[in-house]
């Protein structure tokens, strides 16, 4: 009996022991296995990556000013254009008529000119003589030769002449203001039909043809639309966490999504002003080194250099966390995981960030856990997998 009561203690004490063995080396009260390295100087290459497409800077939606039909289209998708050249045209419907009718009008009024300056000769031919006959009767008058009342008619008579004179010479500006206004509603006319061409503002390449011969369009709606080649580039997001320092001028990798295995040159062109406020991204335009024949709207990854930075600290990436509001890492004292504050740089694409102040070269940080850490929990240098 004593036998058998001394072997189950004995099997519960190797039970007991299993347990907190387990506990204390596989379980909850186990330390946590870290990975670490070391803190260590270098020469960083600091880059971005991001994702864009392929667009145009510079595209141009070609239609016409009012609402009609389309009469014709010269040019397809991928053709060649140059500034000035015919793209499609419009219906004229009736202002081939009226151009007509607007260059008849301004002919008219022309001819009212003419009468209204002959009109004015005649009243100033009538004015002179009858100032002259004023002035002669009036030395007359002096010499009693006619009456005061002969002086008075012929005073008279020149006023009305110059009335006269003021009456033509009005006629005369309304003739002219005919004129101006005939040749406006011409000029008018004239420049409805010529919008009715709709010829290329740039040389450039047709990307789309919108509308055939017969199709009624609207005002503003695009017939054409045409591209300036040399003004393709790439609207990339960056995140905003490393866009520091994002400048025009810096070069840049573009890999297309059509051409993997390969790079193209480019250069930051413009980093624009507003981000996106969801995603959190920075919006940049890079352009071609050298001009590209490629789809628009295709993706491409682009990688972005920023000047190579003197010999600095630096530590993996993967070590640095964030509690709370501070950023750091965590380091091993007295067999405890302790957090430290940094201050920290740039963030490399070869996944090393950059250490300003918070750690000196050979101190060692924890990389990995097998666990999420806390401030003093217990951790052990060993495999986290």
């Amino acid at each position: 009996m004593n036998r058998k009561l001394m072997a189950g203690v004995a099997g519960l004490a190797l039970l007991v022991a299993a347990m907190l063995w387990l506990a204390f080396n596989r379980g909850p009260l186990a330390p946590v296995q870290v990975q670490m390295e070391v803190v260590r100087e270098m020469i960083l290459s600091p880059s971005v990556f991001g994702v864009g497409t392929v667009e145009a800077r510079r595209s141009y939606a070609i239609g016409p000013t009012q609402a009609g039909r389309v009469r014709r289209v010269l040019v397809d998708h991928g053709d060649s254009v140059k500034a000035g050249q015919l793209l499609a045209e419009m219906e004229p419907v009736d202002l081939e008529q009226r151009l007509s009718s607007a260059s008849a009008a301004q002919q008219r009024v022309q001819q009212t000119v003419l009468v209204a300056e002959a009109q004015l000769r005649e009243a100033q031919s009538r004015h002179q003589v009858a100032s002259a006959n004023a002035a002669r009767f009036q030395e007359l008058a002096q010499k009693n030769f006619v009456s005061r009342e002969a002086v008075e008619i012929r005073n008279n008579e020149a006023s009305v002449t110059k009335a006269g004179i003021e009456s033509a010479q009005a006629a005369l500006h309304g003739a002219r203001n005919d004129v101006e206004r005939a040749a406006h509603d011409r000029n008018a006319a004239a420049q409805q039909l010529a919008n009715l061409r709709l010829t290329a503002p740039v040389d450039g390449l047709v990307v789309a043809r919108e509308a055939e011969p017969g199709s009624t369009v609207v005002a503003g709606q695009a017939v054409v639309r045409v591209i300036d080649p040399d003004s393709v580039w790439v609207r990339a997001r960056i995140d905003q966490s490393r866009a520091a320092g994002l400048v025009p001028g810096l070069l840049a990798d573009v890999v297309l999504r059509s051409s993997q295995s390969s790079k193209v040159a480019g250069i930051v062109a413009r980093v624009e002003i507003q981000s996106d406020t969801v995603t959190e991204e920075q919006v940049v335009a890079v352009s071609f080194a050298a001009p590209q024949r490629i789809s628009l709207g295709e993706l491409a990854e682009v990688t972005i250099h920023y000047e190579k930075r003197a010999p600095g600290l630096a530590v993996p990436s993967a070590a640095v966390k964030r509690v709370g509001d501070q950023r750091g890492v965590w380091q091993i004292g007295d067999g405890k995981a302790r957090f430290r504050v940094l201050k920290t740089g740039i963030q490399t694409l070869d996944g090393m960030t950059e250490v300003i102040e918070g750690l000196a070269a050979g101190d060692s940080v924890i990389v990995y856990s097998s666990s999420p850490l806390r401030d003093g929990v217990k951790v052990v240098i060993g495999k986290t997998s």
